[in-house]
């Protein structure tokens, strides 16, 4: 039998509706809190495979300090009189040892009790402790470092009474997609063994931090102590090691690809890790240079300067030249080619394809190996480095997004401040744009080293800082060394 609304009375047809309303409202309203497509229910079964295999990281230094630095730090008013009239009257002042300690992450990568961590958590360590998932601790010991991808590689040893867990299976960074679950397991603010949940939010991040950045990128929290930690893909597989953060931003963490890490691994064994090195400046291509080089290409790089007596030299690369392929695969940037040379070894040959004069080339090379100072190479505003605690880098697009910078700022923009330095005391900090030094207008580092350069014999440094949309100065006191 059919029923029309018509043959229903108000009162029914009302509750009629609001039965029909109730449904589609439960309906609608469950699967608008559902998690997303293909998202697990639980990430329990995941963590409970993985745990075991990270670690807590705790470190101690040992500093030589002055019995006046715990009043104030070394230019504090205290110990510049003080620490002074001591030296006068007594001679030098008596240095004792102050321990600090830092908590990191790291993973067991095989049952010899081998660690990945990243340089940054053991670079000034003097003693190591690792801590597992059972509350085993151990005694660690450095086996090799690479400060140029902050890579670190520890060894434990197990005994009869406390085994080694069993290690985490390293996964491939490349076939990671955007848009894929991952978890971060570490142990942020000391916090032992903390899971958190989220996606890879972007691959190829270039950071600032290093010469080879390449991260991966998730909005997985990362916290300090997270540094090190494991970041999973749901087969429980390591795709990147948790390293950096946004302190201004939300879901912004960053990771180094564990294929970075394998491609050095067998280096990192041995205690030293030897790349391969070609001996030229380069840079990116952009539509600007194409056409004042009379080219129409759009990918590649340029060869801004060759090393004297360096390995291209040799093979007869040309300041001019632009690369666009190295061994038949096609050079997308600068970046890239650094990295593709980077992980091969010394007297490697291989062939890159260039133009030159608007004809296409091939030149084969054989890589040297990269030294620890390139010839010529002078330190990122080695003063400044050096009196002032601070480390400047242009304001690339890259770095803006990082540091949440306004898009078309210009400046140098602060990437690392060194504790206890004048920078430090002076409350300067990671983001700030520096517009002017010394009442001069700055939008390079070599407007900043040019500035830096004119400054007078114990002049105080005088700087116009941009934060958070407000500008103002402060003056540095010129240290000696200056």
């Amino acid at each position: 039998m059919r029923i029309h609304a018509g043959n229903l009375s108000r009162s029914t047809r009302t509750a009629c509706l609001a039965v029909l309303f109730c449904s589609l409202f439960l309906f609608y309203g469950t699967n608008a809190h559902t998690a997303p497509l293909n998202a697990p229910a639980s990430f329990a079964n995941l963590v409970q495979s993985v745990e075991g295999a990270v670690v807590n990281i705790s470190t101690t230094e040992k500093v030589k300090e002055t019995p006046f630095k715990q009043f104030g730090g070394s230019n504090s008013p205290f110990d510049q009189f003080f620490g002074k009239q001591f030296k006068q009257f007594f001679g030098n002042v008596p240095q004792g040892e102050v321990e600090t300690h830092a908590l990191g992450s790291g993973f067991i990568i095989s049952d010899n009790g081998l660690i990945l961590t990243n340089n940054h958590v053991v670079a000034k360590a003097d003693e190591i402790k690792v801590k597992t998932f059972a509350g085993k601790e151990y005694n660690a010991t450095v086996v090799g470092r690479d400060p140029k991808t902050d890579l670190a590689l520890l060894r434990i040893k197990g005994t009869k009474d406390a085994p080694l867990p069993k290690p985490a299976v390293l996964g491939d960074s490349d076939a990671i997609r955007v848009g894929d679950w991952v978890i971060a397991v570490g142990n942020p603010f000391g916090l032992a063994t903390t899971v958190t949940a989220g996606i890879i939010s972007a691959k190829g991040r270039v950071i600032g931090a290093g010469p080879y950045d390449d991260f991966l990128q998730t909005d997985a929290a990362i916290n300090p102590g997270n540094s090190g930690g494991p970041l999973f893909n749901m087969q429980g597989q390591v795709v990147g090691i948790n390293t950096a953060i946004v302190a201004q931003g939300q879901g912004i963490g960053f990771a180094i690809p564990i294929n970075i890490a394998k491609s050095i691994l067998a280096q990192l064994k041995t205690g030293k890790v030897i790349r391969g090195w070609l001996g030229i400046m380069i840079q990116n291509i952009t539509p600007e240079l194409a056409k004042s080089f009379g080219v129409t290409v759009t990918k590649g790089v340029i060869v801004a300067d060759v090393v004297k007596q360096g390995p291209s030299e040799k093979a007869g690369l040309k300041r001019g030249d632009i690369i666009q392929t190295l061994n038949g695969k096609a050079v997308e940037n600068a970046g890239e080619l650094s990295r593709e040379i980077a992980a091969l070894k010394p007297e490697t040959k291989v062939s890159l394809g260039i133009i030159r004069g608007g004809k296409q080339m091939t030149i084969p090379v054989t890589l040297g190996t990269l030294p620890s100072k390139l010839p010529g190479e002078k330190p990122l505003a080695p003063k400044t480095q050096s009196a002032w605690g601070i480390t400047v880098q242009d304001l690339t697009p890259e770095l803006a997004q990082t540091f949440g910078l306004k898009t078309g700022e210009t400046g140098v923009v602060i990437t690392k401040v060194q504790p206890n330095s004048a920078a430090a005391e002076a409350m300067l900090r990671p983001g700030d744009v520096i517009k002017e030094v010394n009442r001069q207008k700055i939008q390079t580092i070599d407007n900043w080293k040019e500035a830096i350069g004119k400054m007078k014999k114990d002049e105080p440094l005088l700087l116009l800082v941009e934060r958070a949309g407000n500008t103002f100065y402060v003056a540095i006191k010129t240290t000696a060394g200056h």
